[in-house]
């Protein structure tokens, strides 16, 4: 079977093998990594040559406790299941990426952030306890005292310990499905950081995007949105499923400088006009406004597209003006730029990604051009101490990888020996 991510690179061939509740056993062979939606940008959710445990059918809830919101649910059980069974309950996920078209168990292999890590840190703080099935058909059940170091090592561990099973997690108890947003322009950075750090403290959400190709006098506008859950006990049905649908792949050089400034300009005066504040909104329009559109990564062509997502340290964040200026000279802007501050709460997962600090998430065609740029950001975020997303990576070097994260040692020690993936090849 030929698959890639959602990134559309690299093309691989692997072997897909079906787990499901009737059958829970691992194949006698080497070289296995879990699948499941496949929404991973890079390499981390491919095993070229290998084996794919596909858990598209480990897809049951096994136990709900109305009174306390804590579900139970098999590894293949996606978001939006989630959603669309609990939140007319009053019940949402603690924390949510930008899709929902993503499982329990690969939200879990890659710790997962959203727009309320100031508040509630990452997927991994949320999780009570998971049932690991490693290649030796054990089946381990582990939480914060039981296993306690192989569950942080699952946590953010890219499915390398072990098949997840299921898992128990804390969901947030909500009284509406809607938000209540604010949206509010900034004209450049230092606006953007004193926006970020007023909003910490009364909204549970925050993001921002950022126009990369305004860089005159190194200022680089945006749009900051940020919001919380209304009260207004009203649980309307929103419609999830996707409104448009692109059809095909897009010629490779659709999204270029021109077309990308035309977006960025497009976007921003489209929501200058909208800024101000208590717009109510639904939860869809709000975490998963791509959601709406399927298979929209097409758009960058059939040679695919990197996302790269970066962090560096709040006492060094005069980094990321320097990422701007590095993009701005490429001419290479993203019409995705995503930028963020992440809070204090550190990180559970032994290889999870973020840490206290700003985060900027981009995306371009995979090109000459463009791999050149990403090798210059990687300089600047190694010089400034931080770190880049395994989840959205599909080029760093061994080099890189190795400054991001020296825990690999650490955590090769709870690897199980029979799993492997595209990345943990290409960076070791």
């Amino acid at each position: 079977m030929t698959k890639s991510s959602w990134g559309n690179y690299p093309k691989t061939e692997q072997n897909p093998h079906y787990i499901n509740w009737m059958d829970q056993k691992i194949p006698l062979q080497s070289s296995l990594l879990p699948y499941g939606c496949g929404r991973s940008y890079g390499d981390s959710c491919l095993n070229d040559k290998g084996t794919l445990l596909v858990t598209q059918n480990l897809n049951r809830f096994i136990a709900f406790d109305l009174n306390t919101g804590v579900l139970n649910a098999e590894s293949g059980v996606t978001l939006e299941d989630i959603l669309l069974q609990f939140v007319p309950q009053g019940w949402f996920l603690p924390v949510t990426p930008g899709t929902k078209f993503v499982t329990l168990g690969g939200a879990i292999a890659n710790d997962i952030h959203g727009k309320n890590h100031h508040s509630v840190g990452n997927f991994g703080h949320h999780i009570l306890e998971l049932i690991l099935l490693r290649s030796n058909q054990e089946r381990l059940t582990c939480n914060a005292t039981q296993n306690a170091e192989l569950f942080f090592a699952t946590i953010g561990g890219l499915g390398l310990t072990g098949l997840i099973l299921s898992a128990k997690i804390q969901l947030k108890k909500i009284h509406s499905s809607q938000i209540k947003q604010d949206l509010i322009v900034f004209n450049n950075l230092t606006e953007f950081y004193k926006i970020s750090d007023e909003s910490s403290r009364d909204y549970e959400f925050s993001v921002a995007w950022i126009d990369c190709f305004e860089n005159n006098k190194k200022e680089n506008r945006g749009i900051f949105f940020r919001g919380n859950f209304s009260d207004d006990h009203q649980f309307p049905i929103h419609n999830s499923s996707r409104l448009l649908q692109i059809p095909f792949f897009f010629p490779n050089q659709t999204l270029n400088s021109y077309t990308v400034k035309s977006f960025n300009e497009l976007y921003f005066q489209a929501h200058k006009v909208k800024a101000k504040n208590d717009l109510i909104t639904s939860y869809n329009s709000f975490f998963y406004p791509l959601d709406s559109i399927h298979h929209w990564n097409k758009i960058y062509g059939y040679n695919g597209f990197y996302q790269y997502q970066c962090v560096v340290p709040l006492k060094n964040k005069e980094a990321m003006q320097e990422i701007f200026n590095e993009i701005s000279k490429f001419q290479q802007g993203s019409f995705l730029a995503v930028l963020k501050v992440f809070g204090n709460i550190k990180s559970l997962g032994l290889m999870s990604f973020p840490m206290q600090g700003i985060t900027l998430a981009l995306d371009f065609p995979i090109n000459t051009k463009s791999t050149e740029l990403l090798n210059h950001l990687d300089e600047i975020v190694m010089q400034a101490n931080g770190k880049v997303y395994i989840a959205k990576d599909a080029r760093m070097s061994k080099k890189a990888f190795y400054k991001y994260y020296p825990q690999i040692q650490d955590f090769l020690k709870y690897k199980d020996p029979n799993f492997d993936s595209s990345f943990l090849r290409r960076v070791l």
